[in-house]
């Protein structure tokens, strides 16, 4: 029996952005992958490319050189449509700053990626109200955005981003802008969501002790991915 594909996969991939003065490299031939239910953080220092690295991993933005794989397909070739319609069905996003529509309630805020994806108002609020209770927001569903605090937006925020079973996650500083105890309860509900859902996550954070407890901890710098693992977090 052969081994499972990873399920998202960036070989060799490098991003130029050309300037006025010439072109500004920000990948330089990074190669990385993710299994599915695999949680795999990248750290590194702002303007080392973490943030483009998940951009074109979550086929947001194309490289200049490289490839991408999303399971065993090839993302080079997919036009702009095709390249949607894989991120709405197969990859989920949480950013640092929640990104929620100020004007509907956090019910809503899950119902209407699933809508769009084509799935009926009725089954979709079935299985917003599933991932609210998850996160412990069950009491909290028709609230609108304003009347959550900083966490339990995030929480939703986490909840919508599964809302269509991704098989791929992708999380950009997503405790970045919460204190201390807030992140540590955000980050603890996003790894067991994704470990329950069986996703594979890519998640960029400055925060390296909670990087640590993740399956691998990867660090970007000066545009590659460093030789070696950083230390895990003692169990």
């Amino acid at each position: 029996m052969s081994d499972p594909a990873p399920a998202v996969a960036l070989y060799e991939v490098a991003k130029t952005y050309r300037q006025a003065g010439g072109g500004l490299e920000v990948l330089k031939s990074v190669s990385l992958s993710v299994m599915p239910g695999e949680i795999v953080a990248v750290v590194g220092p702002s303007g080392a490319g973490k943030s483009t690295l998940l951009h074109i991993a979550g086929l947001l933005d194309r490289p200049t050189g490289g490839s991408v794989r999303f399971g065993d397909r090839d993302c080079g070739a997919l036009g702009d449509d095709r390249r949607t319609a894989l991120r709405r069905g197969g990859i989920g996003f949480v950013y640092q700053f929640h990104h929620l529509l100020p004007e509907f309630s956090a019910l809503e805020n899950i119902v209407l990626p699933q809508m769009i994806a084509g799935r009926r108002r009725r089954e979709a609020a079935v299985r917003a109200r599933e991932l609210l209770g998850r996160m412990g927001l069950a009491e909290r569903a028709s609230h609108r955005p304003a009347r959550l605090s900083g966490g339990e937006q995030q929480r939703v925020a986490i909840g919508r981003a599964l809302a269509n079973r991704p098989k791929v996650l992708i999380a950009d500083e997503p405790t970045g802008n919460l204190d201390p105890q807030t992140a540590l309860s955000v980050f603890e509900m996003l790894l067991s969501a994704v470990r329950d859902h069986g996703v594979a996550a890519l998640i960029a954070t400055h925060n390296t002790e909670l990087a640590a407890r993740m399956d691998r901890c990867l660090e970007l710098r000066d545009g590659t991915i460093q030789p070696g693992d950083m230390p895990r977090a003692v169990e």
